[in-house]
């Protein structure tokens, strides 16, 4: 069984899959209507002649290179031009590299903002139907689908994933053993328990940050098992009429803010970020740490061989299925792509060659997604790779993935989340104010649309 290469996704690509923190608040020029660039006839054959592709990335996403460096070797007459900015930078300038007549062929876009009402993006439809993407999960490609009025998770495909995130929670085994804990818990209760006995034992329960927001992974891990995932995805998805404020919500803010009250989270955890979180967990302190598939490789690293577990959310009660957050690396095609048929050979390739999907799991620790019947690459055996690729794999089939939070209007996670869980967490907001705050930025960030 081959190794794993253990190339670390650094602090952005959490804002890639999950933490997706910023927002395209710029109104790009153009106009009202869905972009129709791809609306008639597509061509799926492999492109001839002497091309470049001009690729938009952020910084700390090597698998674009090592996904290009493949394919230029597969067909010689193509090659690629990237371009990288950090994760902050390339969304606050997306709507004007969009714009521009000298436009990249794909540019990582994890919010689509108003690119799609503005006629900046290449509707997917047509590649849709020409590659038979409906062999992939409709649940896949769901969070990259939007109607002209704004609501996601229906209507026409703008978004692509290279790669697709699972998230869950990091055990550390030494200190699990430490304070006694045999056995991954099960359910909720189960895991209140642990937390409990590792604070006991003088072990800090759960590693994890607010200075920039990834305790949110927390927060709605909780909300997740508490009601109908789908009046979260409704929020998220900005169907109209659709609230935070429901009972689930409410017992997973309390329950937040109630782990805070106990000791179970850092003592200073609004001053912990995402990049000291993961560093703070690999040193040892802390049993349990949310976060994504995306670290495995480096916890591998970081913690040794066996030095750590990847386990789902448990669910409220004994067998329950699994909800978890999870969502694609998203790519768009810009609507005045000059390569837009040879780009989605490219994004094809990507999902159903061995050698691509094989680089995908390889250098991100996702899953590669596309058809699901189609053979997983190669891990190595008892990795954490491996138990990621496993738990999503029980997700999907729970259909039990749900997008982020963050991703639910442009500039909520920095307007609204961000802050209002610090002051949550310290006790100076009730878990029903901080639902009320919520929702009241969510509304008035949707009509500044």
């Amino acid at each position: 069984m081959r190794t794993i290469k253990r190339v670390r996704r650094v602090a952005t690509v959490a804002a890639g899959v999950a933490v997706t923190v910023l927002a395209i608040t710029a109104c790009a020029p153009g106009n009202n209507t869905v972009s129709t660039q791809a609306a008639g006839a597509v061509s799926t054959a492999a492109p001839t002649g002497d091309i470049t592709i001009k690729i938009q990335d952020e910084t700390g996403f090597p698998v674009t290179s090592s996904l290009t460096d493949e394919f230029t070797k597969q067909y010689p007459n193509v090659k690629f031009d990237i371009v990288r900015d950090s994760f902050q930078n390339l969304l606050a300038n997306t709507p004007r590299l969009l714009a521009s007549a000298d436009a990249p062929d794909l540019i990582r876009q994890s919010t689509i903002g108003t690119t799609v009402k503005d006629g900046l993006l290449t509707n997917l439809d047509p590649y849709f139907d020409a590659y038979g993407w409906d062999k992939f999960s409709a649940g896949q490609l769901s969070g990259g689908r939007i109607t002209a009025d704004g609501v996601r998770g229906e209507g026409s495909l703008y978004q692509f994933g290279i790669g697709f995130s699972v998230t869950g929670i990091y055990m550390n085994t030494k200190l699990a053993d430490q304070v006694g804990i045999t056995d991954v818990p099960t359910t909720l209760d189960e895991l209140e328990a642990d937390l409990a006995k590792a604070k006991d034992a003088g072990v800090l329960p759960i590693q994890t940050g607010m200075q920039d927001g990834v305790g949110t992974f927390v927060l709605q891990a909780l909300i997740n098992q508490y009601g109908d995932k789908q009046d979260l995805i409704d929020w998220m998805y900005n169907k109209p009429g659709a609230t935070i404020d429901t009972d689930a919500a409410l017992k997973g803010s309390t329950t937040f803010q109630d782990w805070a009250k106990a000791g179970y989270l850092p003592s200073d955890v609004n001053a912990i970020n995402y990049t000291t979180m993961v560093s703070n967990f690999t040193s040892g302190q802390g049993l349990f740490m949310w976060d994504g598939n995306w670290d495995a490789a480096n916890l591998d690293k970081g913690l040794g061989e066996g030095g750590a577990k990847f386990l789902l959310m448990p669910p409220a009660s004994a067998g329950g299925k699994y909800v978890a957050m999870g969502a694609g690396n998203t790519f768009t095609i810009p609507a005045k792509s000059k390569n837009a048929d040879a780009t989605a050979f490219f994004l094809n390739w990507i999902a159903t060659n061995d050698k691509a999907r094989q680089i995908v799991v390889d250098v991100t620790g996702s899953s590669p997604g596309g058809d699901p019947s189609q053979a997983l690459p190669t891990v190595e055996k008892g990795s954490l790779i491996e138990q990621a690729l496993d738990n999503s794999a029980q997700v999907a089939k729970d259909d039990g993935f749900v997008d982020f939070m963050a991703n639910s209007t442009a500039g909520i996670y920095q307007g609204s989340l961000q802050p209002n869980e610090q002051l949550l967490l310290t006790d100076k907001l009730a878990p029903k104010d901080f639902l009320t705050a919520t929702q009241q930025f969510y509304e008035k960030d949707l009509a500044a649309k």
